[in-house]
């Protein structure tokens, strides 16, 4: 090779290697992007690809209200989140689905689905998007707002709220103990198609914030009878053996003015003392973000004022 080559032979060496150099670095950038854009949650049935920021959730259980706390943007709800005002204005554009609604949330085009543990149709499902399964009842129901919390890449999100509600519900209770007294019990109870039920401490309805949280006394009849399956269905007229010194009552519309005339009601120790504290059923069914921030600020007006 002539000397006067060697210089330019070498230039074009540098020059091919710089290229090659910056093409290995934009496909590594290339991966982390990719890579970024998804994330593994460790889910009951094991570790599922999922959005690190969906922007298209499909519900079809009882979640809608944690993503909503989340700042989750859901397309698609069953039709008890539907029915709750609490929820109305965040998901006025959503669909109400079911799981079987194959076609119509495939038009939905979701890049998350999020539903319930033995749901029909799962295996469809997860062929639309990555479909994230939570048994009901698995972990309690704070744990259960961190985990979709994880699902949605917004843990410390949720964890910071859970913190927080803990210590605001905790502040509570002390407070309506010192009014109401420690000994004095809180029965909910619930009217729902003519028949009537009480609840244990992990059934929705403000039963987590009143006895988990605020430490309030359950009278012992219902714990005996609910506090173990969650529940229990009673006649409307053996209300008062069940009904503790404060009664939180929720109904579904149009129920409400026949139980205020009925004489078993009427005849209510809290009733008569002004104890018994009605609440709209679709307002507190559930046990999200969203609902035990309704819960807490409902019982503390009407147990503090």
């Amino acid at each position: 090779m002539k000397k006067w080559l060697l210089p330019m032979f070498m230039m074009v060496v540098l020059v091919l290697a710089a290229c090659g150099n910056k093409e290995e670095k934009a496909e590594e950038g290339s991966k982390d992007k990719t890579s970024a854009e998804t994330i593994t949650y460790q889910s009951e049935s094991g570790p599922i690809e999922v959005p690190a920021n969906p922007k298209r959730v499909v519900v079809l259980s009882s979640f809608v209200g944690d993503l909503l706390q989340l700042g989750v943007n859901v397309v698609g709800v069953d039709s008890w989140a539907a029915d709750n005002p609490n929820f109305q204005d965040d998901i006025k554009d959503a669909v109400v689905v079911e799981n079987t609604d194959i076609e119509k949330i495939i038009e939905l085009e979701p890049d998350l689905i999020i539903g319930l543990n033995g749901i029909e149709n799962a295996d469809k499902l997860a062929e639309i998007a990555p479909t994230v399964l939570f048994t009901y009842g698995k972990v309690d129901y704070l744990q259960q707002f961190i985990e979709i919390g994880k699902a949605v890449n917004k843990e410390k999100e949720a964890t910071d709220w859970v913190k927080d509600f803990k210590e605001r519900a905790a502040e509570a209770g002390t407070k309506i103990k010192e009014k109401i007294g420690e000994d004095a019990t809180v029965t909910v109870a619930e009217m729902f198609n003519k028949q009537l039920y009480v609840y244990g401490d992990n059934w929705g309805r403000g039963t987590e914030i009143i006895y988990q949280e605020m430490g309030l006394k359950m009278p012992e009849k219902v714990k005996e009878g609910a506090l173990k399956p969650g529940y229990l269905a009673i006649s409307q007229e053996v209300l008062g053996d069940y009904a503790g010194d404060y009664v939180i009552f929720s109904t579904f519309k149009g129920e409400d003015s026949a139980i205020k005339n009925a004489a078993w009601f009427k005849d209510l120790e809290a009733e008569k003392n002004g104890h018994l504290f009605e609440v709209n059923a679709n307002e507190f069914y559930f046990n999200d973000p969203i609902t035990l921030d309704y819960q807490l600020d409902f019982f503390e007006k009407k147990f503090l004022q």
